[in-house]
């Protein structure tokens, strides 16, 4: 079971870096949801989360779980939700405003530098 949570973490963590390091603001947005994914599940593993076992203390009840990382998890989903949502608008806001979606500068239609050997910077 460790193995599949590690797994999971790592490439979740691959698939957000990817992303992040991609020319255009969307896929940045997505790379950006995909390594906060990560953190919680990240987490969530380093609580030692315990099945069949109570958060809360009660006299019943022999030993109880941690709510701490549940607590924070639950907090950073809540948190990352409106930012995600705050950076949608802003990067829909700069689409309309310069007509592109890259986060680079550089134009959709231009062909790379290495490709314009005669121009200068």
């Amino acid at each position: 079971m460790e193995v599949l949570v590690a797994a999971s973490i790592g490439i979740l963590t691959a698939i957000g870096v990817y992303l992040l390091l991609r020319a255009h603001s969307f896929p940045v947005i997505i790379g950006t949801v995909f390594l906060s994914y990560a953190v919680n599940l990240f987490l969530f593993a380093m609580g030692r989360l315990v099945i069949d076992r109570p958060p809360i203390v009660d006299k019943a009840a022999t030993a109880y779980t941690d709510p701490l990382p549940q607590a924070l998890v639950l907090t950073a989903i809540v948190i990352s939700f409106g930012m995600t949502a705050l950076v949608v608008v802003l990067a829909l806001r700069g689409y309309l405003e310069t007509g592109t979606d890259r986060v680079d500068g550089g134009r959709d239609d231009a062909p790379p530098t290495a490709d314009r050997a005669g121009e200068r910077p």
